[in-house]
Protein backbone atom coordinates (compact mmCIF):
# COMPACT_ATOMS: atom_id res chain seq x y z
CA UNK A 1 0.00 0.00 0.00
CA UNK A 2 1.61 3.70 -0.87
CA UNK A 3 0.82 7.19 -1.09
CA UNK A 4 -2.06 9.00 1.14
CA UNK A 5 -3.95 5.73 2.31
CA UNK A 6 -0.33 4.46 3.28
CA UNK A 7 0.33 7.64 5.29
CA UNK A 8 -3.06 7.24 7.16
CA UNK A 9 -2.86 3.90 8.07
CA UNK A 10 0.67 4.16 9.02
CA UNK A 11 0.92 7.44 10.69
CA UNK A 12 -2.23 7.76 12.10
CA UNK A 13 -3.64 4.48 13.22
CA UNK A 14 -0.24 3.97 13.81
CA UNK A 15 -0.55 0.26 12.04
CA UNK A 16 2.26 -2.19 13.47
CA UNK A 17 4.19 -5.13 12.25
CA UNK A 18 1.93 -8.63 12.51
CA UNK A 19 -1.43 -6.77 12.65
CA UNK A 20 -4.05 -8.11 10.17
CA UNK A 21 -6.11 -6.37 7.74
CA UNK A 22 -8.45 -7.17 5.14
CA UNK A 23 -7.48 -5.91 1.98
CA UNK A 24 -9.67 -5.48 -1.27
CA UNK A 25 -8.32 -4.74 -4.89
CA UNK A 26 -12.36 -4.41 -6.21
CA UNK A 27 -12.57 -7.83 -7.31
CA UNK A 28 -10.89 -9.85 -4.33
CA UNK A 29 -11.14 -9.13 -0.62
CA UNK A 30 -7.90 -11.10 1.76
CA UNK A 31 -6.55 -10.88 4.92
CA UNK A 32 -3.54 -9.48 4.93
CA UNK A 33 -0.38 -8.82 7.68
CA UNK A 34 1.66 -6.44 8.11
CA UNK A 35 5.55 -6.82 7.28
CA UNK A 36 6.64 -3.74 7.28
CA UNK A 37 5.68 -0.03 7.80
CA UNK A 38 7.66 3.40 5.73
CA UNK A 39 6.63 6.93 5.57
CA UNK A 40 4.57 6.32 2.67
CA UNK A 41 4.72 2.44 1.92
CA UNK A 42 3.53 -0.72 3.93
CA UNK A 43 4.27 -3.76 3.16
CA UNK A 44 1.71 -6.99 3.46
CA UNK A 45 1.99 -10.81 3.05
CA UNK A 46 -1.24 -12.07 2.17
CA UNK A 47 -2.44 -14.82 4.57
CA UNK A 48 -5.94 -16.04 3.07
CA UNK A 49 -8.22 -14.83 0.57
CA UNK A 50 -11.92 -14.25 2.49
CA UNK A 51 -15.86 -14.70 1.27
CA UNK A 52 -16.43 -11.88 -0.92
CA UNK A 53 -19.98 -10.59 -0.46
CA UNK A 54 -21.92 -9.24 -3.72
CA UNK A 55 -25.23 -7.42 -3.33
CA UNK A 56 -27.55 -8.79 -5.88
CA UNK A 57 -29.36 -5.15 -5.91
CA UNK A 58 -27.59 -2.98 -8.34
CA UNK A 59 -28.83 0.38 -7.46
CA UNK A 60 -28.21 3.76 -10.05
CA UNK A 61 -28.90 7.07 -7.77
CA UNK A 62 -29.65 10.03 -10.08
CA UNK A 63 -29.10 12.67 -7.29
CA UNK A 64 -29.67 16.52 -7.89
CA UNK A 65 -27.68 18.77 -6.43
CA UNK A 66 -29.09 20.12 -2.98
CA UNK A 67 -26.63 22.24 -0.47
CA UNK A 68 -23.45 20.99 -0.39
CA UNK A 69 -23.46 19.25 3.59
CA UNK A 70 -26.64 17.65 2.58
CA UNK A 71 -25.68 16.48 -0.98
CA UNK A 72 -22.03 14.91 0.68
CA UNK A 73 -24.02 13.09 3.45
CA UNK A 74 -26.29 11.72 1.14
CA UNK A 75 -23.46 10.76 -1.14
CA UNK A 76 -21.98 8.88 2.13
CA UNK A 77 -24.96 7.22 3.09
CA UNK A 78 -26.29 6.02 -0.25
CA UNK A 79 -23.01 4.37 -0.39
CA UNK A 80 -23.11 2.35 2.94
CA UNK A 81 -26.63 1.59 1.55
CA UNK A 82 -24.97 -0.24 -1.29
CA UNK A 83 -25.26 2.04 -4.14
CA UNK A 84 -23.28 1.16 -7.29
CA UNK A 85 -23.29 4.53 -9.29
CA UNK A 86 -24.19 7.92 -8.38
CA UNK A 87 -25.03 10.73 -11.19
CA UNK A 88 -25.16 14.18 -10.06
CA UNK A 89 -28.13 15.98 -11.35
CA UNK A 90 -28.16 19.45 -12.87
CA UNK A 91 -31.74 19.85 -12.26
CA UNK A 92 -33.56 23.14 -13.15
CA UNK A 93 -34.38 24.48 -9.65
CA UNK A 94 -31.15 23.54 -8.87
CA UNK A 95 -29.06 26.81 -7.23
CA UNK A 96 -26.91 27.96 -10.16
CA UNK A 97 -24.25 28.75 -7.90
CA UNK A 98 -24.06 25.49 -6.36
CA UNK A 99 -24.07 23.85 -10.11
CA UNK A 100 -21.08 26.55 -11.20
CA UNK A 101 -19.25 25.11 -7.97
CA UNK A 102 -19.94 21.23 -8.37
CA UNK A 103 -17.19 20.29 -10.72
CA UNK A 104 -14.69 21.48 -8.22
CA UNK A 105 -15.77 19.05 -5.43
CA UNK A 106 -15.85 16.01 -7.64
CA UNK A 107 -12.09 14.56 -5.74
CA UNK A 108 -13.80 15.72 -2.63
CA UNK A 109 -17.17 13.81 -3.18
CA UNK A 110 -14.62 10.49 -4.43
CA UNK A 111 -13.30 10.61 -1.26
CA UNK A 112 -16.40 10.34 1.25
CA UNK A 113 -17.34 7.45 -1.52
CA UNK A 114 -14.26 6.04 -0.61
CA UNK A 115 -14.11 6.16 2.93
CA UNK A 116 -17.59 5.50 3.51
CA UNK A 117 -16.49 2.38 1.72
CA UNK A 118 -13.68 1.53 3.71
CA UNK A 119 -16.03 2.14 6.81
CA UNK A 120 -19.06 0.01 5.50
CA UNK A 121 -16.57 -2.77 4.33
CA UNK A 122 -17.45 -2.89 0.63
CA UNK A 123 -15.94 -4.54 -1.88
CA UNK A 124 -15.82 -1.52 -4.26
CA UNK A 125 -16.08 2.33 -4.53
CA UNK A 126 -19.53 3.42 -6.36
CA UNK A 127 -18.76 4.86 -9.05
CA UNK A 128 -19.05 8.63 -9.84
CA UNK A 129 -20.23 10.29 -13.09
CA UNK A 130 -20.11 13.61 -14.08
CA UNK A 131 -22.77 16.50 -13.78
CA UNK A 132 -25.39 15.69 -16.05
CA UNK A 133 -28.89 16.98 -16.88
CA UNK A 134 -31.88 14.96 -15.68
CA UNK A 135 -33.50 14.42 -19.72
CA UNK A 136 -29.95 12.95 -20.67
CA UNK A 137 -29.74 10.83 -17.12
CA UNK A 138 -33.51 9.85 -17.87
CA UNK A 139 -32.73 8.71 -21.42
CA UNK A 140 -29.65 6.10 -20.35
CA UNK A 141 -30.61 2.72 -21.04
CA UNK A 142 -31.01 1.03 -17.48
CA UNK A 143 -32.81 -2.31 -16.77
CA UNK A 144 -35.36 -2.99 -13.49
CA UNK A 145 -37.02 -0.57 -11.68
CA UNK A 146 -37.29 3.38 -11.96
CA UNK A 147 -38.42 5.51 -9.36
CA UNK A 148 -38.68 8.90 -9.64
CA UNK A 149 -39.41 10.31 -5.97
CA UNK A 150 -42.41 12.76 -6.19
CA UNK A 151 -44.52 14.94 -4.04
CA UNK A 152 -47.60 15.34 -6.63
CA UNK A 153 -50.35 13.73 -5.32
CA UNK A 154 -50.97 11.49 -7.76
CA UNK A 155 -48.11 9.89 -7.45
CA UNK A 156 -48.25 6.18 -5.63
CA UNK A 157 -46.75 4.87 -2.94
CA UNK A 158 -43.09 3.53 -2.88
CA UNK A 159 -44.43 0.18 -1.46
CA UNK A 160 -47.12 -0.40 -4.12
CA UNK A 161 -44.43 0.39 -7.08
CA UNK A 162 -42.10 -2.50 -5.60
CA UNK A 163 -44.67 -5.00 -5.34
CA UNK A 164 -43.92 -8.06 -7.39
CA UNK A 165 -40.64 -6.45 -9.16
CA UNK A 166 -38.31 -8.79 -7.57
CA UNK A 167 -37.16 -10.94 -10.77
CA UNK A 168 -36.34 -14.67 -10.71
CA UNK A 169 -33.07 -14.70 -11.86
CA UNK A 170 -31.84 -13.73 -8.06
CA UNK A 171 -30.04 -10.05 -9.30
CA UNK A 172 -31.54 -6.86 -10.31
CA UNK A 173 -30.71 -3.46 -11.39
CA UNK A 174 -32.78 -0.14 -10.13
CA UNK A 175 -32.51 4.04 -10.96
CA UNK A 176 -33.87 6.57 -7.94
CA UNK A 177 -34.18 9.81 -9.03
CA UNK A 178 -34.34 12.69 -6.17
CA UNK A 179 -34.92 15.97 -7.68
CA UNK A 180 -33.80 19.61 -5.68
CA UNK A 181 -35.04 21.55 -3.61
CA UNK A 182 -37.41 22.99 -5.65
CA UNK A 183 -38.29 20.05 -6.55
CA UNK A 184 -39.23 18.48 -10.34
CA UNK A 185 -40.36 20.69 -13.01
CA UNK A 186 -43.45 19.43 -15.32
CA UNK A 187 -41.30 19.25 -18.16
CA UNK A 188 -38.74 17.12 -16.16
CA UNK A 189 -41.62 14.92 -15.04
CA UNK A 190 -42.75 14.38 -18.42
CA UNK A 191 -38.99 13.42 -19.41
CA UNK A 192 -38.48 10.97 -16.74
CA UNK A 193 -42.45 9.29 -17.36
CA UNK A 194 -41.18 9.07 -21.12
CA UNK A 195 -38.34 7.08 -20.12
CA UNK A 196 -40.37 4.85 -17.53
CA UNK A 197 -40.05 6.24 -14.82
CA UNK A 198 -42.68 5.60 -11.91
CA UNK A 199 -43.22 9.07 -9.68
CA UNK A 200 -43.37 7.47 -6.02
CA UNK A 201 -44.24 8.86 -2.63
CA UNK A 202 -42.58 8.26 0.53
CA UNK A 203 -45.82 9.92 2.45
CA UNK A 204 -47.06 12.87 2.85
CA UNK A 205 -43.97 14.28 5.00
CA UNK A 206 -41.74 16.15 3.68
CA UNK A 207 -38.34 15.31 3.56
CA UNK A 208 -35.35 16.40 3.29
CA UNK A 209 -32.83 14.96 0.35
CA UNK A 210 -30.98 13.45 2.90
CA UNK A 211 -33.34 11.87 4.13
CA UNK A 212 -35.73 10.22 1.63
CA UNK A 213 -32.15 9.09 -0.08
CA UNK A 214 -31.67 6.92 3.07
CA UNK A 215 -35.66 5.98 3.32
CA UNK A 216 -35.76 5.12 -0.54
CA UNK A 217 -32.93 3.04 -0.23
CA UNK A 218 -33.14 0.76 2.82
CA UNK A 219 -36.43 0.16 1.37
CA UNK A 220 -35.04 -0.51 -1.76
CA UNK A 221 -32.65 -3.23 -0.13
CA UNK A 222 -35.40 -4.57 2.13
CA UNK A 223 -37.69 -5.31 -1.01
CA UNK A 224 -35.32 -7.04 -2.49
CA UNK A 225 -33.20 -8.72 0.53
CA UNK A 226 -34.73 -12.41 -0.42
CA UNK A 227 -32.62 -12.28 -3.23
CA UNK A 228 -29.62 -12.35 -1.07
CA UNK A 229 -28.15 -15.52 0.14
Amino acid sequence: MEGEAAHHLGRVLRAQQGQLYELSDGNRVWLGRVEEVKRDRVGFSLVEELPVYRPALQTTLLLSIVKFDAFEFALEKATELGVGWIVPLAAARSEKALLNAAPKRAERWKKILLEASQQSRRLRVPALGPLTKPEAAFSSKTIGPKVLLSERPEARSLRTILEGRTPADGSVSASLALGPEGGWTDSEFACAGKHGFSEASLGRLILRTETAVIATLASLNYAFSRQES
